[in-house]
Protein backbone atom coordinates (compact mmCIF):
# COMPACT_ATOMS: atom_id res chain seq x y z
CA UNK A 1 0.00 0.00 0.00
CA UNK A 2 1.28 3.28 -1.13
CA UNK A 3 1.81 6.36 1.14
CA UNK A 4 -0.05 9.59 1.09
CA UNK A 5 2.68 12.10 0.93
CA UNK A 6 0.24 14.83 0.63
CA UNK A 7 1.13 17.45 3.45
CA UNK A 8 -1.66 17.49 5.81
CA UNK A 9 -4.61 20.11 6.18
CA UNK A 10 -7.38 20.30 8.61
CA UNK A 11 -10.85 21.34 7.91
CA UNK A 12 -12.83 22.56 11.34
CA UNK A 13 -16.76 22.94 9.94
CA UNK A 14 -19.55 23.92 12.19
CA UNK A 15 -22.85 25.90 12.07
CA UNK A 16 -22.73 29.34 13.30
CA UNK A 17 -22.95 29.83 16.96
CA UNK A 18 -20.97 25.91 17.83
CA UNK A 19 -17.94 27.50 19.23
CA UNK A 20 -15.40 26.44 15.73
CA UNK A 21 -13.31 29.47 16.68
CA UNK A 22 -12.75 28.96 20.64
CA UNK A 23 -12.01 25.39 19.69
CA UNK A 24 -9.29 26.72 16.61
CA UNK A 25 -7.44 28.82 18.77
CA UNK A 26 -7.28 26.15 21.38
CA UNK A 27 -5.69 23.66 18.59
CA UNK A 28 -3.44 26.44 17.70
CA UNK A 29 -2.25 26.88 21.02
CA UNK A 30 -1.24 22.94 21.13
CA UNK A 31 -0.02 21.97 17.63
CA UNK A 32 1.82 23.18 14.36
CA UNK A 33 -1.17 24.94 13.03
CA UNK A 34 -2.18 28.49 11.50
CA UNK A 35 -5.45 29.37 11.23
CA UNK A 36 -7.81 30.27 7.99
CA UNK A 37 -10.83 31.63 8.13
CA UNK A 38 -13.87 30.03 5.88
CA UNK A 39 -16.80 32.55 6.38
CA UNK A 40 -18.16 34.56 3.41
CA UNK A 41 -19.42 37.31 6.12
CA UNK A 42 -15.89 37.60 7.92
CA UNK A 43 -13.76 38.34 4.17
CA UNK A 44 -15.23 41.95 4.23
CA UNK A 45 -13.83 44.91 6.03
CA UNK A 46 -16.37 46.82 8.25
CA UNK A 47 -18.58 43.31 8.96
CA UNK A 48 -17.31 43.44 12.48
CA UNK A 49 -19.79 42.66 15.12
CA UNK A 50 -22.93 41.36 12.90
CA UNK A 51 -20.37 38.66 11.66
CA UNK A 52 -19.32 37.80 15.35
CA UNK A 53 -15.64 38.32 14.00
CA UNK A 54 -13.28 37.37 16.57
CA UNK A 55 -11.98 40.52 18.05
CA UNK A 56 -8.43 42.73 17.69
CA UNK A 57 -7.06 40.97 20.80
CA UNK A 58 -7.98 37.43 19.00
CA UNK A 59 -6.63 38.09 16.03
CA UNK A 60 -3.63 39.33 17.56
CA UNK A 61 -2.92 36.25 19.30
CA UNK A 62 -4.29 34.07 17.11
CA UNK A 63 -4.04 35.52 13.28
CA UNK A 64 -6.91 33.74 10.67
CA UNK A 65 -5.71 34.41 6.79
CA UNK A 66 -8.56 35.30 4.69
CA UNK A 67 -10.21 38.14 7.37
CA UNK A 68 -10.80 41.37 6.13
CA UNK A 69 -9.86 41.25 2.58
CA UNK A 70 -12.46 43.04 0.82
CA UNK A 71 -14.48 46.14 1.32
CA UNK A 72 -18.33 45.48 1.35
CA UNK A 73 -18.86 46.56 -1.90
CA UNK A 74 -16.69 44.25 -3.88
CA UNK A 75 -17.83 40.83 -4.74
CA UNK A 76 -16.13 38.19 -3.77
CA UNK A 77 -16.79 34.53 -4.69
CA UNK A 78 -16.01 31.00 -4.39
CA UNK A 79 -13.82 31.01 -7.11
CA UNK A 80 -11.96 33.70 -5.62
CA UNK A 81 -11.79 32.29 -1.79
CA UNK A 82 -10.56 28.81 -3.34
CA UNK A 83 -7.66 31.11 -5.06
CA UNK A 84 -6.92 33.01 -1.53
CA UNK A 85 -6.98 30.05 0.39
CA UNK A 86 -4.75 27.58 -1.78
CA UNK A 87 -2.22 30.29 -1.38
CA UNK A 88 -2.19 31.04 2.04
CA UNK A 89 -2.11 27.10 2.53
CA UNK A 90 1.33 27.17 0.43
CA UNK A 91 2.39 29.73 2.08
CA UNK A 92 1.60 27.67 5.66
CA UNK A 93 2.80 24.36 4.21
CA UNK A 94 6.06 25.95 3.19
CA UNK A 95 6.40 27.08 6.71
CA UNK A 96 6.60 23.66 7.94
CA UNK A 97 3.08 24.71 9.30
CA UNK A 98 -0.51 22.64 9.03
CA UNK A 99 -3.55 25.15 7.85
CA UNK A 100 -6.30 24.66 9.93
CA UNK A 101 -9.39 25.94 7.77
CA UNK A 102 -12.12 26.76 10.19
CA UNK A 103 -15.50 28.25 9.21
CA UNK A 104 -19.35 27.28 8.23
CA UNK A 105 -19.34 28.39 5.05
CA UNK A 106 -19.67 24.80 3.26
CA UNK A 107 -19.65 26.13 -0.58
CA UNK A 108 -16.43 27.59 0.16
CA UNK A 109 -15.22 24.04 1.60
CA UNK A 110 -16.28 21.85 -1.07
CA UNK A 111 -15.11 24.64 -4.05
CA UNK A 112 -11.17 24.40 -2.46
CA UNK A 113 -11.34 20.51 -2.01
CA UNK A 114 -13.50 19.31 -4.77
CA UNK A 115 -12.71 22.38 -7.34
CA UNK A 116 -15.11 24.51 -9.57
CA UNK A 117 -17.20 23.33 -12.29
CA UNK A 118 -17.03 26.01 -15.79
CA UNK A 119 -20.30 27.43 -15.47
CA UNK A 120 -21.33 29.56 -18.46
CA UNK A 121 -20.93 33.23 -18.15
CA UNK A 122 -23.28 35.88 -17.73
CA UNK A 123 -26.04 36.64 -20.57
CA UNK A 124 -27.65 40.01 -20.02
CA UNK A 125 -30.43 39.26 -22.06
CA UNK A 126 -31.76 36.24 -19.72
CA UNK A 127 -30.57 38.61 -16.79
CA UNK A 128 -32.54 41.63 -18.23
CA UNK A 129 -35.68 39.10 -18.57
CA UNK A 130 -35.49 37.39 -15.26
CA UNK A 131 -35.45 40.66 -13.34
CA UNK A 132 -38.39 41.94 -14.84
CA UNK A 133 -40.13 38.96 -14.28
CA UNK A 134 -38.95 39.21 -10.83
CA UNK A 135 -40.09 42.34 -10.59
CA UNK A 136 -43.59 41.51 -11.96
CA UNK A 137 -44.01 38.20 -9.89
CA UNK A 138 -41.32 38.94 -6.98
CA UNK A 139 -38.09 36.84 -5.80
CA UNK A 140 -40.12 33.91 -3.39
CA UNK A 141 -42.44 33.14 -7.44
CA UNK A 142 -38.65 32.88 -9.00
CA UNK A 143 -37.85 30.95 -5.61
CA UNK A 144 -40.28 28.81 -6.13
CA UNK A 145 -40.00 28.41 -10.26
CA UNK A 146 -36.29 27.18 -8.98
CA UNK A 147 -37.74 24.65 -6.52
CA UNK A 148 -39.15 23.07 -9.33
CA UNK A 149 -36.45 22.98 -11.49
CA UNK A 150 -33.73 22.51 -8.88
CA UNK A 151 -34.55 21.78 -5.38
CA UNK A 152 -31.18 21.30 -4.29
CA UNK A 153 -30.06 24.17 -5.07
CA UNK A 154 -33.49 25.71 -3.91
CA UNK A 155 -32.60 24.49 -0.68
CA UNK A 156 -29.75 25.76 0.18
CA UNK A 157 -30.48 29.43 -1.39
CA UNK A 158 -32.68 31.51 0.68
CA UNK A 159 -36.25 33.19 -1.20
CA UNK A 160 -35.35 36.16 -0.83
CA UNK A 161 -31.78 36.05 -2.02
CA UNK A 162 -32.37 37.50 -5.77
CA UNK A 163 -28.66 37.23 -6.78
CA UNK A 164 -28.19 33.95 -6.55
CA UNK A 165 -31.85 32.93 -7.29
CA UNK A 166 -31.17 34.63 -10.74
CA UNK A 167 -27.68 33.29 -11.20
CA UNK A 168 -29.47 29.77 -10.78
CA UNK A 169 -32.18 30.13 -12.80
CA UNK A 170 -29.85 31.62 -15.77
CA UNK A 171 -27.32 28.55 -15.56
CA UNK A 172 -30.26 26.48 -15.72
CA UNK A 173 -31.76 28.48 -18.91
CA UNK A 174 -28.15 28.47 -20.57
CA UNK A 175 -26.89 24.57 -20.09
CA UNK A 176 -30.35 22.72 -19.64
CA UNK A 177 -29.00 21.22 -16.13
CA UNK A 178 -29.39 21.87 -12.59
CA UNK A 179 -27.05 24.44 -11.14
CA UNK A 180 -26.81 21.60 -7.96
CA UNK A 181 -25.89 19.02 -10.44
CA UNK A 182 -22.78 21.41 -12.20
CA UNK A 183 -21.58 22.41 -8.83
CA UNK A 184 -21.45 19.08 -7.67
CA UNK A 185 -18.83 18.21 -11.03
CA UNK A 186 -15.87 19.35 -9.54
CA UNK A 187 -12.31 20.27 -11.66
CA UNK A 188 -11.42 16.81 -11.09
CA UNK A 189 -8.10 17.89 -9.71
CA UNK A 190 -6.79 15.73 -6.51
CA UNK A 191 -6.66 17.79 -4.01
CA UNK A 192 -3.04 18.77 -2.74
CA UNK A 193 -3.30 18.20 0.68
CA UNK A 194 -4.44 15.14 2.99
CA UNK A 195 -7.36 16.51 4.73
CA UNK A 196 -8.43 15.76 8.21
CA UNK A 197 -12.03 17.19 8.86
CA UNK A 198 -13.46 17.50 12.20
CA UNK A 199 -17.33 18.42 12.15
CA UNK A 200 -19.27 20.21 15.00
CA UNK A 201 -22.28 18.63 15.10
CA UNK A 202 -24.85 19.29 18.15
CA UNK A 203 -26.42 16.59 19.30
CA UNK A 204 -29.00 18.53 21.12
CA UNK A 205 -30.26 21.15 18.53
CA UNK A 206 -32.23 23.09 21.28
CA UNK A 207 -28.92 24.00 23.15
CA UNK A 208 -27.73 25.58 19.86
CA UNK A 209 -30.72 27.34 18.96
CA UNK A 210 -30.23 28.94 22.89
CA UNK A 211 -26.80 30.30 22.11
CA UNK A 212 -27.91 31.39 18.90
CA UNK A 213 -30.31 33.55 20.36
CA UNK A 214 -28.53 34.66 23.32
CA UNK A 215 -25.01 35.54 20.54
CA UNK A 216 -27.68 37.66 18.93
CA UNK A 217 -28.64 39.90 21.83
CA UNK A 218 -25.36 39.71 22.49
CA UNK A 219 -24.79 41.09 18.95
CA UNK A 220 -27.46 43.95 19.47
CA UNK A 221 -26.25 44.68 22.56
CA UNK A 222 -22.38 45.16 21.18
CA UNK A 223 -23.70 47.63 18.74
CA UNK A 224 -24.99 46.16 15.71
CA UNK A 225 -27.34 48.41 14.82
CA UNK A 226 -24.88 51.57 15.46
CA UNK A 227 -22.08 48.95 12.88
CA UNK A 228 -24.86 48.89 10.23
CA UNK A 229 -25.55 52.58 10.40
CA UNK A 230 -21.82 53.18 10.08
CA UNK A 231 -22.56 50.61 6.35
CA UNK A 232 -25.22 52.85 5.39
CA UNK A 233 -23.58 56.23 5.99
CA UNK A 234 -20.63 55.33 3.62
CA UNK A 235 -22.40 55.34 0.75
CA UNK A 236 -22.33 52.91 -2.15
CA UNK A 237 -23.94 49.99 -0.47
CA UNK A 238 -27.71 48.87 -0.64
CA UNK A 239 -29.48 45.96 0.44
CA UNK A 240 -29.15 43.76 -2.44
CA UNK A 241 -25.09 43.51 -1.93
CA UNK A 242 -23.53 40.01 -1.05
CA UNK A 243 -22.19 41.45 2.40
CA UNK A 244 -25.05 43.07 3.66
CA UNK A 245 -27.30 39.60 2.71
CA UNK A 246 -25.60 37.99 5.56
CA UNK A 247 -27.71 37.13 8.76
CA UNK A 248 -27.88 39.70 10.68
CA UNK A 249 -27.01 42.49 8.26
CA UNK A 250 -29.78 42.55 6.42
CA UNK A 251 -32.30 42.23 9.31
CA UNK A 252 -30.74 45.40 10.62
CA UNK A 253 -30.78 46.93 7.17
CA UNK A 254 -34.93 46.63 6.69
CA UNK A 255 -34.98 47.91 10.46
CA UNK A 256 -32.90 51.08 9.75
CA UNK A 257 -35.08 51.25 6.78
CA UNK A 258 -38.25 51.51 8.56
CA UNK A 259 -39.66 48.51 7.55
CA UNK A 260 -39.72 46.46 10.59
CA UNK A 261 -39.85 47.33 14.08
CA UNK A 262 -37.28 46.21 16.70
CA UNK A 263 -39.05 43.16 18.13
CA UNK A 264 -39.64 41.87 14.86
CA UNK A 265 -35.55 42.81 14.04
CA UNK A 266 -34.32 40.19 16.89
CA UNK A 267 -37.00 37.74 15.63
CA UNK A 268 -36.14 37.83 12.19
CA UNK A 269 -32.59 37.84 13.05
CA UNK A 270 -32.64 35.21 15.42
CA UNK A 271 -34.70 33.19 13.05
CA UNK A 272 -32.44 34.00 10.04
CA UNK A 273 -29.23 32.25 11.96
CA UNK A 274 -31.32 29.53 13.01
CA UNK A 275 -32.42 28.69 9.34
CA UNK A 276 -28.61 29.09 8.55
CA UNK A 277 -27.40 26.80 10.95
CA UNK A 278 -30.33 24.12 9.62
CA UNK A 279 -28.77 24.45 6.26
CA UNK A 280 -25.03 24.29 7.67
CA UNK A 281 -25.79 21.18 9.12
CA UNK A 282 -27.71 19.37 6.53
CA UNK A 283 -24.32 20.14 4.58
CA UNK A 284 -22.23 18.24 7.25
CA UNK A 285 -24.09 15.22 7.07
CA UNK A 286 -23.62 15.15 3.61
CA UNK A 287 -19.68 15.50 4.40
CA UNK A 288 -19.62 11.41 5.01
CA UNK A 289 -15.59 11.44 5.33
CA UNK A 290 -15.99 13.94 8.70
CA UNK A 291 -15.57 13.15 11.68
CA UNK A 292 -18.02 14.22 13.95
CA UNK A 293 -18.27 15.93 17.49
CA UNK A 294 -20.24 17.20 19.82
CA UNK A 295 -19.51 20.87 20.75
CA UNK A 296 -21.75 20.18 24.07
CA UNK A 297 -19.88 17.40 25.31
CA UNK A 298 -17.09 18.12 28.15
CA UNK A 299 -14.42 16.17 26.53
CA UNK A 300 -14.39 17.92 23.21
CA UNK A 301 -11.30 19.65 23.29
CA UNK A 302 -9.62 16.10 24.11
CA UNK A 303 -11.42 14.08 21.25
CA UNK A 304 -10.56 16.88 18.79
CA UNK A 305 -6.53 17.05 20.32
CA UNK A 306 -6.30 13.35 19.96
CA UNK A 307 -8.08 13.55 16.21
CA UNK A 308 -5.37 15.75 15.30
CA UNK A 309 -2.33 13.98 17.16
CA UNK A 310 -3.29 10.67 15.45
CA UNK A 311 -3.63 12.40 11.89
CA UNK A 312 -0.43 14.20 12.80
CA UNK A 313 1.76 11.92 14.52
CA UNK A 314 4.07 12.18 17.31
CA UNK A 315 3.31 12.90 20.82
CA UNK A 316 1.97 16.44 20.72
Amino acid sequence: MSIDQRPPAIFLMGPTASGKTALACMLSERFPVELVSVDSALVYRGLDIGSAKPDAPTLARYPHALIDIREPSEPYSAADFRADAVAAMQAITARGHVPLLVGGTGLYFRALQRGLSALPEADPTIRERLTEEAQRLGWPAMHQRLSELDPVAAQRIGANDAQRVQRALEVIELTGRPLSEQQQGGSGERFPWRVLKLALLPEDRSLLHERIARRFDAIIAAGLLDEVRALQARGGLHADLPAIRAVGYRQAWEHLDGLVDAATFRDKGIFATRQLAKRQITWLRSELDARALDPDREDLAGRASDALRLFLGGPM
